[in-house]
């Protein structure tokens, strides 16, 4: 019987698979002298002057590296981020309750990259090699003259669990929502789709990232459920004694919007967490729960220990650096900020964004070869949205100062507008003032 030529492809197909699967493939398998590491260089030009690499591209390695190269213009800057596109954190309470577009939380680093004259590199930094001064990445290995870490913060399980696959279960399936992406997008489908009966949020003690925003979250979060006549409510564990941030602002909130919406819970440290039967116990309680999302401790983003120049303060692990130049201690020309720093500056977009302008310069100066300039605060401004229907929000303004003799800093020059029903709507209406004003500072010219 004749067979056709389709047929006998398929033929040889099945039989080329029998073949691997018995073992006799002609496939070589990679012997362990060939799986070792090599170093190849990254797909990057060579540089034309001193290099600086920025990784991280959030607010603050976006900055960085756009002032840098506007500071000093013969510097060949490449910004190494694991991301494809920037999604914002600030401002993402809003899009969990469908108040916002994820377009304008969305923003392109080609396009950064492009008009500020530097290079996006698509990569995640894996480790570095000091004497060599080469970081090390997965597209390859990129020499610099200057290095910042910038790569934000991680999570920290280790108060509630040391069983790596019940941590897994926590992050996916209750995921905290503070670092942009797929968290937000199961966050916010939970708030949506959500029927009725109670949503448990949690509040870290410690410099969390965004101080109010898991206040803030709370309130977008019950108004939703109140617009929407659900049998719901918000149940905040806090593990801080009282409200952290725009403690008058958000209080008032509660009380006067939200009585039967939140159940605002201070001093409470979760003992353990029953995924299976969805109960949460603490010192003094048991609460079921329909939903939730578990907003652990965190710490320093991993790579910083991964390279050696984490410091474990009090377990944070944040960046071991001389508090005043950014640099890390015992090294020259290599610096740590925004959220990873061991600063006790809040840990928020603004924040991140205004330091970053200082850091660049600090790198300028190097370059350049100019006088050493001196220690600069960053700005933290902040908005909280209290209320979607009407939109309402609070905000607080601050700088800090530098205690020489502790080596210490504190707040300093803080104003705040915390009364939502005088000021509200004002508020609110200048949230998406800053955000665009901080979103062209990081992406235009």
């Amino acid at each position: 019987m004749a067979i056709s030529r389709r047929k006998a492809l398929q033929l040889s197909g099945v039989a080329a698979a029998a073949v691997a699967i018995s073992g006799c493939s002609k496939i070589q398998v990679p012997t362990p002298e060939q799986t070792t590491k090599t170093t190849y260089k990254a797909p990057i030009a060579d540089a034309k002057g001193p290099r600086v690499v920025v990784v991280g591209g959030g607010w603050s390695g976006l900055s960085i590296a756009k002032y840098t190269k506007i500071f000093a213009p013969n510097a060949d800057v490449i910004l190494v981020e694991q991301r494809h596109e920037f999604v914002s954190c600030p401002l993402s309470n809003l899009w969990l309750v469908d108040k916002i577009e994820l377009e304008f939380l969305t923003h392109d680093y080609l396009q950064a990259a492009r008009e500020n004259n530097y290079t996006y590199f698509h990569a995640t930094a894996i480790g570095l090699d000091r004497k060599k001064r080469v970081l090390e990445t997965s597209e390859g290995d990129i020499s610099f003259d200057y290095l910042v870490f910038a790569p934000g913060i991680d999570y920290d399980y280790s108060r509630w669990t040391d069983d790596i696959a019940f941590e897994t279960r926590l992050r996916q399936e209750y995921p905290a929502g503070f670092i942009p992406g797929s968290e937000h997008i199961t966050l916010r489908n939970k708030v949506l789709n959500f029927k009725g009966g109670n949503f448990i949020l949690t509040v870290p003690s410690g410099n969390y990232r965004c101080l109010p925003a898991p206040y803030e979250r709370a309130c977008v979060i019950a108004d939703y459920f109140k617009q929407k006549k659900l049998d719901a409510k918000v149940i905040l564990l806090d593990e801080n004694n009282t409200i952290t941030i725009k403690k008058e602002g958000f209080a008032s909130a509660f009380k006067e919007l939200y009585s039967d919406y939140i159940e605002y819970m201070p001093n409470t440290v979760i003992n353990n967490i029953d995924l299976d039967n969805k109960i949460v116990e603490t010192e003094f309680d048991e609460i079921d729960f329909e939903e939730a999302a578990f907003y652990p401790h965190i710490r320093g983003a991993k790579i910083l220990e991964r390279v050696g120049i984490a410091k474990d303060a009090k377990n944070m692990l944040e960046g071991d650096i001389n508090t005043l130049t950014y640099e890390v201690n015992g090294e020259k020309d290599i610096y740590i900020a925004g959220d990873s720093r061991p600063m006790g500056f809040s840990k928020s977009g603004n924040t991140a964004n205004s330091e970053g302008h200082h850091v660049a310069k600090l790198i300028a100066q190097k370059i350049n070869k100019t006088k050493e300039i001196k220690w600069e605060s960053p700005t933290t401004t902040c908005f909280s949205a209290v209320s979607i229907a009407p939109e309402r929000a609070i905000y607080i303004y601050t700088q800090y100062a530098h205690n020489k003799t502790d080596s210490t800093f504190n707040f300093a020059s803080t104003t705040s507008s915390e009364d939502w029903l005088k000021n509200g709507e004002v508020n609110a209406n200048s949230i998406y003032d800053w955000a665009t004003a901080l979103y062209v500072d990081m992406f235009s010219k």
